[in-house]
């Protein structure tokens, strides 16, 4: 576990500053944004507090991505999930949840159907400050920059209801699809975490539904 008496009140600082964005949007912030919170004058003063936080073990630094920082579960342990959603790794622990993984999704039908359920996890309940209904495997490399990678399984609460810059499930049409929720003066758009993706954008009458809200995010080589 990071001692966390060994860090710097800056280094504090861009750590609680992490947690809350993960916890606000479902994602860690940017370089550049920590940089214009904190009022650094570049983002390479952000990359070298980063550097020292994670050589303190309190994060993980991933490559090849611009939100590529990840809270380890050591670090989430000592928070207790106490400032919302975090995206991390399970760990032992007495009180569990089963849940069904979700596979692909016939159009039309319900995403919790049975005929769509590849099979159950029983995982940590403490990883995650809002209980999730399922496991959905995420499919492509569209959320990329938010972390969440082909292959991953995204953890979810079912609910029709998010707020704009949320991550979630959306039904478009035949599709179910993992985006950033955009809302702006009545208009809705999917937004994509990875500059090789268009945004959606849903049209009045247009097909659309909130199946879900992520609130966790399991690498799924760690259930292996």
């Amino acid at each position: 576990m990071p001692d966390q008496s060994k860090l710097t009140s800056r280094q504090q600082q861009i750590l609680e500053l992490i947690e809350r964005a993960v916890a606000q949007t479902g994602a860690p912030p940017t370089r550049a944004e920590i940089a214009q919170e904190l009022g650094f004058k570049s983002a390479n003063a952000a990359e070298e507090h980063l550097k020292a936080l994670a050589r303190k073990g309190a994060i993980e630094l991933v490559s090849g991505t611009s939100r590529g920082i990840r809270l380890r579960t050591s670090a989430l342990r000592e928070i207790n999930t106490r400032r919302g959603l975090q995206f991390n790794l399970p760990i032992p622990s007495l009180a569990q949840l089963t849940l069904p993984l979700i596979g692909r999704v016939a159009a039309g039908s319900p995403i919790l159907a049975q005929e769509h359920v590849d099979q159950s996890y029983t995982i940590e309940s403490t990883l995650f400050a809002h209980k999730p209904d399922y496991l959905l495997k995420v499919r492509g490399m569209s959320m990329r920059d938010a972390g969440i990678m082909d292959g991953d399984l995204l953890a979810v609460k079912a609910t029709h209801d998010a707020r704009s810059g949320q991550i979630i499930v959306a039904r478009l049409g035949d599709e179910v699809t993992v985006k950033r929720l955009r809302r702006s003066g009545g208009q809705i758009e999917l937004l994509p975490e990875n500059p090789d993706y268009p945004v959606i954008q849903v049209h009045p009458g247009e097909p659309f539904e909130i199946e879900g809200l992520a609130v966790g995010l399991i690498r799924n080589t760690m259930l292996m």
